[in-house]
């Protein structure tokens, strides 16, 4: 593919920085950086206290949930106002940038808009379930020169019953040199996320307590007033807490175990903490919510959300075989396919600027 002028647009919640605060971060540090490995010159839009290694352009001087933490202006006018000035100013940016394409990671609607009322050529990667103002703008704007992605066909389901043609699937990947497979275990489990109530902590630690197994949770402490009531007390005995570690040695850390919990209590859209345990050799047990079944596949064994029958589905997928899992990273998950996938649909993108599949008048009153 030729080498394009690419602007990537992250959400302003985090900085795009190790230790990730979750996968969205995650997933676009290794967009820009594996587009750049790709030849292209990329434009990180971003909170300015992101990686100085990447191409940086601030959009606000440090991530908003420094100043305005998400627990408590989430959905406030002060909060809402903030992000559209943030956001307003970057679009005005981008336009008046020279660039290809917008590869649009962020959470709010304006780029959708912007790029509909300006035909400007975007790629726009949904991570979270749908809601009500984001499903609204992507409904709205979808155009044949503004596509969209989800990254399972359960999460796409949730925008759309029937997905227009510029609705697509594209699967997450991760670099399978950062999760280095390891033939054995070490007979313990171990989970790995942000440690929020909807990610279930709670119910892994109760789950391995009932098999005996020890369990080592890592991940980001999101929710602070959750951990002092409901996690603190419990880490004590088999039950610990390693702390929120950079992907590499948090690698180290996961592929010491035997099997992973993964337990999200939400529509879980994908599930990127369950692919890099797998990508290491570990089968998974997991609470069968969102994409769980489509994205684990045969690499686990899924339950209801009962500590009981987590606790049973942790003794079967531990004899599961480690080659199972690491197999089906290697076939649907990886980094590389991901990014050829990002690179037709750019392409496609581009082409339709110069389409008309609606009307002027449809498109404004859509809009």
């Amino acid at each position: 593919m030729k080498r394009l002028r690419i602007a990537v647009i992250a959400h302003l919640r985090h900085p795009i920085a190790r230790p990730f605060a979750g996968g969205m971060e995650a997933h676009s540090w290794h967009l820009v950086r594996g587009l750049q490995a790709r030849g292209h010159e990329v434009t990180l839009f971003a909170a300015g206290d992101s990686d100085p290694s990447l191409p940086l352009r601030p959009v606000l001087p440090r991530h908003y949930d420094a100043d305005y933490p998400w627990h408590d202006f989430r959905g406030t006018e002060l909060l809402n106002a903030a992000l559209t000035h943030w956001h307003g100013s970057m679009m005005q940016d981008i336009l008046s940038g020279g660039f290809d394409i917008v590869h649009n990671n962020g959470l709010h609607p304006l780029p959708l808009h912007t790029a509909a009322r300006n035909r400007l050529a975007m790629l726009t990667s949904l991570h979270v379930p749908a809601f009500h103002s984001l499903q609204k703008a992507v409904r709205e704007c979808i155009a044949p020169w503004s596509h969209v992605t989800a990254c399972t066909a359960r999460h796409l389901a949730s925008y759309w019953s029937e997905p227009p043609p510029q609705a697509h699937i594209v699967a997450n990947g991760i670099d399978l040199a950062d999760w280095p497979f390891r033939p054995h275990g070490n007979g313990e489990a171990v989970w790995a996320g942000r440690i929020t109530p909807n990610k279930g902590t709670h119910l892994a630690i109760a789950a391995a307590r009932r098999t005996g197994m020890a369990l080592t949770l890592f991940g980001a402490i999101e929710d602070w007033g959750y951990f002092r009531d409901h996690i603190r007390p419990v880490l004590k005995g088999p039950v610990r807490y390693g702390g929120h570690l950079t992907s590499r040695d948090l690698a180290a850390q996961i592929g010491k175990g035997s099997v992973a919990l993964f337990t999200p209590l939400w529509d879980e859209p994908f599930g990127l903490a369950a692919i890099e345990a797998m990508a290491c050799g570990l089968p998974v047990a997991a609470i069968r919510n969102g994409a769980v079944p489509e994205v684990i596949g045969a690499a686990g064994c899924y339950v209801a959300a009962d500590e009981t029958a987590l606790a049973t589905s942790i003794d079967s997928a531990v004899t599961i075989p480690r080659l199972v899992p690491r197999a089906r990273v290697e076939r649907l998950f990886t980094l590389d396919r991901m990014l050829r996938n990002y690179e037709a649909l750019y392409q496609c993108a581009i082409d339709g600027q110069g389409s008309w599949s609606r009307s002027n008048a449809d498109l404004s009153s859509a809009l």
